[in-house]
């Protein structure tokens, strides 16, 4: 990790799955709504929040681990019919997440959306949370024709924030959000509240900054 100070960061992008807000419980109960409507058993909780950051495919292979792949299109499709009736009815900011709003807001530092997840549920997703009006970008998955870690999307964010690269905080909880920072020259922040599995080795992801909670990442901004 490097050295960061808070007087380098003129503006914040965030990962949205993990890092801004708890999607899992609406992405695992609609999971386990398709599970159950294609005649599979559902599966607990606990064995599916690690997989939620890393989309629906990784999400249905934690769940159905032989699954073939002529089968996983069909149980993604039903996933995404459910999850568009349920998209935010049980999903929250992450514990001081509001509270960091609010100052960036304070400080003037523009912050936006950098995420893998479809357009269709990023922005009413955001729209429900009441995010939209705040956020000078919202960049999802097929904004552009590449998804994280490819740099186009984290630049094309940078671009509508209005804020060089090297002066934007980009937080996510996968090592591809930290590939993406460090290679579109960003500060790369790991948010460890996030969907982190007890596999997932951290301290091999390019960080230049971790948050333990988001307590922490307020602590850095005052």
């Amino acid at each position: 990790m490097t050295e960061v100070n808070v007087s380098q960061v003129k503006g914040v992008l965030f990962d949205l799955d993990g890092t801004l807000a708890d999607t899992a419980p609406d992405m695992i109960a609609a999971l386990n709504m398709a599970l159950q409507a294609n005649g599979y058993n559902q599966v607990g909780f606990d064995a599916l929040r690690a997989s939620a950051s890393h989309g629906s495919v990784a999400m249905i292979k934690t769940a159905l681990p032989d699954i073939t792949d002529e089968l996983v299109p069909v149980l993604q499709q039903s996933l995404f019919d459910h999850y568009q009736q349920i998209n935010g009815d049980n999903c929250q900011l992450f514990s001081g997440l509001d509270l960091l709003l609010a100052r960036l807001t304070e400080l003037k530092i523009p912050y936006g959306i950098v995420s893998n997840k479809p357009a269709r549920f990023t922005r009413p997703l955001l729209n429900r949370l009441g995010l939209t009006a705040n956020m000078p970008t919202i960049v999802s998955g097929d904004t552009t024709r590449h998804s994280k870690p490819h740099t186009a999307p984290m630049l094309l964010g940078a671009q509508q924030l209005n804020v060089a690269p090297q002066h934007i905080l980009y937080l996510g909880d996968a090592e591809r959000d930290m590939v993406a920072a460090k290679a579109s020259g960003m500060i790369s922040g790991l948010a460890q509240w996030g969907y982190i599995s007890s596999s997932d080795m951290i301290d091999k992801w390019p960080a230049d900054i971790r948050f333990k909670t988001g307590e922490c990442l307020n602590n850095f901004f005052n």
